[in-house]
């Protein structure tokens, strides 16, 4: 009868569990389907692929500013924050995915105990393994954890490329924040200079009783107009390079700054956009929310899955013996096998409830995965707004600078030889420092718009453009895949 017994424990132990791992399957429904409204085209056309397959280090021209990158890619602390939030979704991954095995533990214990049917105290020992609490997974819900854990990873994964790829933009831009602060600064000196060579003319004229006092005072406004716009630019520079000092995580060097204005940003003469759908592959942004998106329809599983009864297997093989010299002789072999079950009868609609929430938090996240869709259009599309009139702008703005020179040339002029007032030569005078004002504004946009275009088409991810990235597949891709190789 033990051995009926014991075969048939056997037998219904290793059904158990040929049936646990044949049997679990996923109960997460139908994915959602996003509708984004992606636009069949750009709002500039461009034949040719995407320049965000280009790698940073072949996109931007400037050594100096390539080392700079660098030095932003190994300190800037949200990159570091970024990595270091991967490597702990990659252990809570590892947890979920070793929920999936038996936990095996070593026991062993030494019992003294007085019974009534004894005349003394009775000693035991044992010592053996265990099997603690093993989740047969029929339902799925063990698996649905570890979809949702891996999709949390690949977002997460995803989250920091995408802070990569601001970062390079933002470095980019601020280190051309410096270069034409400093460009500024100089056109604000040069104009001084002008404005007092102005001011002692008048002074001279004032003192010899040629021209009144108000010439003197309007060069005077001048002068101090300059001396504040001076001030000004040098904070600029300041806060430009505090900006780049903050970004890098470490003093910039002196020799990777620009000094001169930089006229170039990129090697490229043609920047095109590529297709609108390889947008969805080249922004991680976009890429983190579909994963998101996927991560939710696996807590739907979980949550389904609960419904079920929850079926465990605990069980022990060791030896056990009244005496520790007899503990591991022929005969004091002991074995344990035994199943719980609990199923779920009355709960006051808990369970439901978590589905439903389950189920919103997938609504929200497919909200969530169209908004980011529909905002990298739109920001692609905002640069290439930009790019469309930014040439026609900077060529009329040049033909400006050279009326004004021109004019102010032949307005101060006339007024030395005392055809026209010193008013007209102010205003000659300003209106040439503002249209050359305009001109580094222009020339700034239009590199700083370059930057934007790359990095708004998820560019900045490779280092080199012979780099190759592979694009994880979710889960919710995984089961797609699965159902239509059957």
């Amino acid at each position: 009868m033990q051995n009926l017994w014991s075969i048939s424990g056997r037998g219904i132990a290793v059904s158990a569990l040929a049936l646990a791992l044949t049997a679990c399957q996923s109960m997460r429904g139908p994915e959602p389907v996003a509708q984004a409204n992606i636009p069949t085209s750009y709002l500039e056309s461009a034949s040719g692929t995407s320049i965000a397959e280009q790698g940073y280090k072949d996109f931007f021209a400037d050594p100096r500013l390539l080392q700079v990158i660098d030095l932003a890619l190994t300190n800037n602390r949200d990159l570091r924050t970024a990595t270091l939030n991967i490597q702990r979704a990659q252990q809570q991954y590892q947890i979920t995915e070793n929920n999936q095995l038996p936990t095996i533990g070593a026991s062993g214990g030494v019992l003294r105990q007085d019974t009534l049917n004894t005349q003394k105290p009775m000693t035991s020992y044992n010592v053996g393994l265990g099997v603690t609490a093993y989740e047969l997974d029929f339902w799925g819900r063990v698996r649905s954890l570890k979809d949702n854990a891996l999709d949390s990873y690949l977002a997460t994964a995803s989250a920091r490329d995408a802070t990569q790829i601001s970062l390079i933009g933002q470095v980019a831009q601020a280190w051309l924040n410096y270069s034409f602060a400093n460009a500024q600064l100089k056109l604000a000196d040069q104009t001084l200079k002008a404005q007092l060579d102005s001011y002692n003319l008048n002074k001279k004229r004032f003192d010899v009783g040629i021209d009144s006092e108000v010439p003197v005072r309007q060069a005077q406004v001048s002068v101090e107009t300059a001396r504040n716009d001076v001030a000004n630019y040098k904070t600029q520079i300041a806060q430009a390079q505090n900006l780049l000092n903050l970004l890098v995580g470490q003093q910039v060097p002196a020799n990777l700054l620009p000094s001169q204005r930089v006229t170039k940003i990129t090697n490229n003469s043609a920047l095109t956009a590529g297709l609108p759908s390889d947008l969805l592959t080249n922004r991680p942004d976009v890429r983190a929310a579909e994963y998101k998106l996927s991560a939710m329809g696996a807590n739907i599983g979980a949550a389904k899955a609960r419904l079920f009864p929850t079926i465990s297997l605990t069980g022990s093989a060791g030896y056990a013996s009244t005496d520790l010299s007899d503990l591991f002789k022929s005969g004091a072999f002991v074995w344990s096998l035994g199943p719980s079950l609990d199923i779920p009868l009355w709960d006051w609609g808990t369970r439901k409830a978590n589905i439903k929430i389950s189920e919103t938090d997938q609504e929200i996240a497919l909200s969530d995965y169209e908004k980011s869709i529909q905002s990298a259009f739109r920001e692609v599309n905002d640069a290439l707004a930009t790019r469309q009139n930014i040439g026609d702008r900077i060529s009329a703005q040049r033909r400006l600078v050279d009326a004004t020179n021109t004019t102010y040339k032949l307005s101060n002029a006339r007024f030395r030889a005392g055809i026209d007032s010193f008013l007209t030569v102010l205003d000659a005078q300003r209106s040439s420092y503002a249209a050359e004002q305009g001109l580094l504004l222009l020339e700034q946009a239009n590199l700083n718009n370059q930057v934007e275009l790359y990095k708004t088409l998820g560019g900045g991810v490779k280092a080199n453009t012979s780099d190759q990235i592979v694009v994880q597949p979710s889960t919710a891709e995984l089961k797609q895949q699965s159902q239509q190789a059957k």
